[in-house]
């Protein structure tokens, strides 16, 4: 594998896939350090990711100074022999390494032929929305209502796990050019309507009705479960309504704008 992007080399990471239990035992205690999981309720099993290893699929895990500081885990997955599915990924540090991560897993996957990532993730947490859409050029292409059932760890605080499902195409110019470093942005027109706005940090269900909406995200949604618990389910329902419903009617995700908003073009 030729080199895993700049921000690997720029933070001092050093990225690697993981095969021997030790190692494997390390990513299960950073991940539940990360997701702060009850006992008997982690994101993934050492004995799973030990089986994933060894039939060839993907795990790599970033570290600083000899210290592991983030992991992530996919596997082959549908159309056979073109996509990869990243079933998690976390890092404890910021500064490029979930990028670097990414970026890593994009060259393992081209390196084997494979065209497409997908994963899923919280369409209600910004972050992750810029980072999954601007920084990496993928586009949610499928709402997914309580996915995963409540979950009851510490950043979802026993909320429904609405996701939606990402996809990255690989080759494509804008993600190529995101890989070199330059995140890709929409232009959103000026006739474009608000969907859902976030109103004093309530949601406000808004227009629909025309080619572009634009669709609002709460500023903190994982603070919010736990200071406004009824807040956050609002939230929740809206966007499940607004996003999930216009995604059904075939409406595409086509970018994130300023870092709050999602872009959706409504089908002709």
């Amino acid at each position: 594998m030729s080199g895993v992007g700049l921000d690997a080399t720029a933070t001092g990471v050093s990225l690697r896939e993981l095969h021997r239990l030790e190692e494997l035992e390390e990513v299960y205690r950073l991940l539940v350090e990360i997701w702060q999981s009850e006992p008997g309720n982690a994101p993934i099993s050492v004995e799973l990711m030990r089986a994933l290893s060894h039939a060839g699929n993907y795990i790599t895990g970033a570290y600083l100074d000899g210290r592991m500081v983030g992991a992530s885990v996919g596997f082959l997955a549908a159309p056979a022999g073109r996509a990869l599915h990243s079933h998690i990924t976390g890092t404890t540090l910021g500064n490029g390494v979930g990028f670097a991560l990414k970026q890593h897993q994009r060259l393992w996957a081209l390196d084997r032929g494979l065209d497409t990532i997908t994963w899923t993730y919280d369409p209600l947490v910004r972050r992750n929305a810029h980072f999954n859409l601007a920084k990496l050029g993928a586009f949610p292409t499928e709402y997914l209502p309580s996915f995963y059932g409540v979950m009851g760890d510490a950043i979802n605080a026993g909320d429904e796990s609405d996701r939606v499902l990402a996809t990255w195409p690989l080759t494509v110019p804008h993600v190529v050019a995101a890989a070199a470093g330059t995140p890709y942005a929409v232009d959103v027109p000026v006739n474009a309507v608000v969907g859902l706005r976030d109103r004093d940090g309530r949601p406000a269900p808004g227009r629909t009705d025309a080619e572009i909406v634009l669709i609002d995200l709460p500023a903190d949604i994982e603070t919010l479960r736990h200071t406004d618990p009824s807040t956050a389910r609002a939230w929740r329902q809206a966007l499940r309504e607004v996003l999930g419903g216009l995604m059904a009617r075939g409406a595409q995700v086509v970018g994130f704008h300023r870092k709050s908003s999602y872009v959706v073009r409504l089908p002709a």
